[in-house]
């Protein structure tokens, strides 16, 4: 199949891996939409799409219902969004999205990931254009959708990739058309699994073993940063060969 089927499949295998970290870092975005948008779900579309990406993770509903919780305390941490940009081994282009309460904390931590594998931080804009922004659901068709009408009618929302699974349908949009998607979905009541940002590189950079090696290193060290939420790179990755 497409790039882009191939790379959820890889990230999400990946996922799975780091439960633990996963929740702690969809509860960040969750405590993030509730300070933009307030507790209520059927009032704040980022929440109720994050409610459902939790459960698509199996994340217990009592994290989701304490998380929800923090952010309405006094007393609740500041969370901010941030995107780093920067260069691993051989010239492997890397964004680095994080959830943060100290952003000199942040910085300093990622500067210092990629510093111990052989990378660099960069300025803003320095590798963005490498990636395409992306929005990406999943969710259910009923029994009996006729798919071929279902991608026509999706195209004309902005969906440019479209791929139906056994256990749901996946596609990928501009990010600007994620409000348009999620809209259309709900009106038609599709029951939506997962909705999320992505960023997809318009081009891969093939390393052998040593060299994805290298990478997937620094990889690691990024995901296991409390305050980065999600790491893409353009390496390719050996699912798409």
């Amino acid at each position: 199949m497409g790039r882009a089927f191939e790379y959820r499949k890889a990230r999400k295998l990946k996922r799975w891996g780091h439960m633990a970290r996963t929740f702690t870092k969809l509860g960040k975005e969750i405590e993030i939409a509730v300070k933009a948008a307030g507790p209520d779900p059927s009032a704040n579309t980022r929440l109720r799409i994050l409610i459902q990406n939790a459960k698509a993770e199996n994340m217990p509903k009592e994290n989701v219902e304490r998380a929800i919780k923090r952010a309405t305390e006094k007393d609740a941490a500041d969370y901010k969004e941030v995107v780093y940009e920067g260069y691993g081994p051989h010239g492997i282009a890397f964004l680095v999205e994080t959830a943060t309460d100290n952003t000199n904390r942040t910085v300093a931590n990622v500067r210092m990931h990629f510093n111990k594998c052989g990378g660099t931080l960069g300025n803003s804009g320095s590798v963005a254009f490498m990636f395409e922004h992306k929005c990406t659901f999943k969710f259910h068709a009923p029994a009996g959708t006729d798919f071929e009408e279902l991608e026509l009618e999706m195209i004309d929302l902005g969906v440019d990739e479209f791929y139906p699974e056994e256990d749901g349908v996946t596609v990928y949009a501009p990010y600007e058309s994620f409000g348009a998607i999620q809209k259309w979905l709900d009106e038609r009541g599709y029951e939506i699994v997962s909705g999320e940002s992505v960023y997809l590189p318009t081009d891969s950079k093939e390393l052998d073993a040593e060299g994805r090696e290298s990478v997937e290193k620094l990889v690691e060290r990024l995901e296991e940063d409390d305050d980065v939420t999600n790491v893409y790179h353009n390496m390719k990755e050996p699912e798409e060969e």
